[in-house]
């Protein structure tokens, strides 16, 4: 109960009421001195007005308090800062604007503590500009000021102005803080960024080293995640293991950091060594999305197993991007049927758990199906978001329905305002191009209003080579050594097409040229699970005597195949050689290797499950048909595209891939 007068009989006397902010050195700013009863009443109505206002704020009644505060003529510090977090928290920026005005005409606008909660109050609210416009006319700028504006600005994407203004920091003596690092690490990969703000991280990393902040977890968890974001592996690694402390979240992005670079068996690896060496540190929903994404990523189906078994034990499994993962997992694991039953106990779905769906029966040729589900979600009040039409058209190149994937690109702008992106260009064009209507797909690349980049070109490069279309493949690649020229794969690509049409001259140059910019053919490579464990294999050229039993077993596969009618397609390697070697390269392809050791180490009637790293040539393609055929063998062989599910010498693609 507030007392809007002190009671007569007080004596001369200070009554002191502080509200000092935990983060901020501020100096008391809701002290009132009473040293005499003529004053006493006065301020006691002011400490009852604070005090009421600052209530109203805890309860959320903002209307309520701003109609206090315009009675009260001095308000305090304390008080100014619960309305400003009020109105971020009910969001009106009109309500913001207004007490912003009040702390302008009360004189408190030049207070280092209310401007640090204006900025992060106008940075929650969206309106960067706001916050702006605080940090310029605060002329006593503590580190706390900078870091609010370095955090408002991060999270908008403005990482390039961050970036400028923590030099500027610098310049004038302004010492950082654990804040400050995590703020302008994270800008270097904001989304304004559009050059490679790399070196910038590594200069911030020296900062941290030489100002004694490396041994802060959450500082170097940060750092480790702006070198992952750049693809930096090995630095990554360099940060986690040089950590004297980690905990869930440092583990979690380092398995992240491996899984989105590529190495899913490093981050299996990882959540092992997690599992064995922390004890109050278990994984939490992250962790389990990023493993299970490198399960995916092997189609390791026993290790994801484990895996779903562990979410269940932890009760992880009403979490949505986890159980939208484990939909994803089982269908690239080739169990695409039990993905759809995970799916189908869900109690809620959001639109990433259908895109996830829709991406697995795309992923395994069912487009009509993924259109299906499409159509599901939107009747279900989903609404779909770029990645949907990129697996919804993905799913319609690889069944080869031209007219319905048109349909949907179209329906993008006009149904559901969403703007077709180079993405969804790459896919109209590979879906056109798989087709072999390679002119319609040089057409919508020609109209694009944008620079098409290297996801269109390549799909175009890609169609060529089904088709052998050189001259659209000479156009494409010119685009794409232009664009990314240190992409081995285009030129290899090339290569190809050049191979397939006999122009050996032309795949010598090409050659030439990958050897005098000093690039490598991606070697093919292909993985396999074997009673949990996980095996790889590489291609060769040439056999490799450490396995003996593996290359004499594919020997007698290949003469026993070839007696069933089985002819090498050799017309892919790019050499100028005779019949016999040219059999003698393809036979070390990695999946035929892959192949081989599963035969040998899987039991009668116990699919074989293999991931390749690149699209599956026409000769692996062959072989494996006639394998599944008379070794009455199921095989399940996910390329870089798509899934291949022989059986009985046929193959779920109907050959078209």
């Amino acid at each position: 109960m507030f007392l809007s007068h002190p009671p007569q009989a007080i004596q001369p006397t200070y009554y002191t009421v502080n509200f000092l902010p935990r983060s901020s050195p501020s100096p008391p700013s809701c002290s009132v001195a009473l040293n005499n009863p003529s004053t006493a009443s006065a301020a006691g109505t002011k400490i009852s007005n604070n005090q009421l206002i600052q209530s109203l704020c805890k309860e959320g009644n903002l209307k309520q308090a701003l109609r206090v505060l315009s009675q009260e003529s001095s308000p305090c510090q304390r008080t100014f800062e619960l309305l400003i977090l009020c109105c971020g928290r009910r969001s009106s920026l009109s309500d913001a604007l207004r007490v912003h005005r009040h702390i302008l005409d009360n004189g408190s606008d030049q207070d280092p503590f209310l401007a640090t909660k204006l900025i992060g109050m106008y940075s929650d609210l969206g309106s960067v500009d706001y916050a702006r416009k605080v940090f310029d006319k605060t002329r006593k700028r503590t580190i706390y000021v900078w870091n609010a504006l370095f955090r408002a600005l991060t999270l908008a994407g403005y990482g390039e102005e961050v970036l400028g203004l923590y030099w500027k920091m610098n310049r004038i003596g302004v010492q950082s803080d654990r804040f400050t690092y995590t703020y302008v690490l994270k800008a270097c990969v904001a989304s304004e960024c559009t050059g490679n703000h790399l070196t910038k991280g590594k200069e911030i990393h020296a900062h941290i080293t030489r100002n004694g902040y490396n041994s802060h977890v959450y500082i170097m968890t940060t750092l480790l995640d702006m070198y992952a974001r750049f693809g930096c592996v090995d630095y990554a690694s360099h940060v986690f293991h040089g950590m004297p402390v980690r905990n869930v979240v440092s583990w979690s992005a380092m398995i992240a950091c491996y899984t989105k670079n590529g190495k899913a068996f490093e981050a299996l690896r990882t959540f092992r060594e997690m599992m064995t060496e922390t004890k109050d540190s278990s994984p939490n929903s992250v962790t389990m999305v990023s493993v299970l994404q490198a399960c995916a990523s092997l189609a390791a189906l026993e290790q994801g197993r484990l895996i779903h078994g562990y979410i269940l034990r932890r009760g992880l499994d009403s979490i949505l991007p986890v159980i939208s993962a484990l939909v994803t997992m089982y269908g690239r694991c080739g169990r695409l049927e039990v993905g759809q039953r995970v799916f189908d106990q869900m109690d809620e779905r959001d639109v990433v758990s259908w895109n996830s769906l829709i991406s697995s029966y795309g992923v395994h040729g069912y487009g009509r199906k993924a259109i299906q589900i499409f159509e599901e979600m939107l009747a279900n009040g989903a609404s779909p978001t770029p990645v949907t039409f990129v697996s919804v058209l993905g799913a319609c190149s690889h069944e080869g329905l031209v007219e319905e994937g048109k349909r949907l690109f179209e329906s993008m702008w006009r149904d559901h305002g969403i703007k077709p992106q180079v993405e969804h260009y790459a896919c109209m064009v590979d879906l056109l191009g798989r087709a072999n209507r390679l002119d319609e797909a040089a057409k919508m690349v020609q109209e694009m209003r944008t620079e098409p980049g290297p996801k269109v070109w390549g799909s175009l490069l890609g169609s060529c080579r089904i088709h052998g279309n050189v001259e659209l493949a000479e156009r494409a690649s010119r685009r794409l050594f232009a664009l990314e020229p240190k992409n081995a794969g285009n030129y290899v690509l090339l290569a190809d097409i050049y191979a397939e049409a006999q122009m050996w001259d032309k795949v010598k140059k090409v050659k030439k040229l990958l050897e005098y910019r000093g690039l490598q053919k991606l070697p093919g490579r292909c993985w396999m699970e074997v009673r949990r464990k996980m095996y790889s294999f590489v291609s060769v050229d040439e056999f490799n005597p450490l396995m003996e039993q593996i290359h004499a077993f594919l020997v007698k596969l290949a003469e026993d195949m070839k007696e069933r009618g089985y002819i090498p397609q050799t017309k892919g390697v790019l050499y100028e050689l005779g019949t016999e070697e040219k059999e003698r390269i393809v036979l070390g392809h990695s999946e035929k290797l892959a192949l081989a050791f599963g035969l040998i180490n899987t039991a009668k009637g116990e699919p074989i499950r293999i991931t390749k790293n690149l699209r599956l040539c026409e000769d692996c393609h062959l072989f494996t048909k006639f394998i599944s055929k008379f070794m009455e063998k199921e095989i399940l062989v996910r390329d870089v595209n798509r899934f291949h599910r022989f059986k009985n010498g046929v193959c779920s693609c109907g050959d078209y891939w």
